[in-house]
């Protein structure tokens, strides 16, 4: 992935219902269904931010009924 070196357009993370994040425009309203994280700044900035928050891609429903289920999602390799 280039840096977007020229990009000084000012961001803030978002997440979902299910746990998942996103950038969005600092000078926009949230999409419907999304809510601010507590990051912004440079889109590399949050996107770090979403890289070291972020350590499980799996839907927080999908999580929660594998939790239930009794499946060890630390062996999935």
């Amino acid at each position: 992935m280039q840096p977007d070196d020229d990009d000084t357009e000012r961001y803030r993370v978002v997440i979902n219902h299910e746990e998942q994040y996103s950038i969005w425009p600092a000078d926009m309203d949230n999409a419907p269904g999304w809510s601010d994280a507590g990051a912004a700044g440079s889109k590399q900035a949050c996107l770090d931010y979403i890289r070291e928050h972020w350590t499980d891609m799996r839907p927080a429903s999908l999580r929660r009924a594998m939790e239930a289920a009794g499946d060890d999602a630390s062996a999935i390799p």
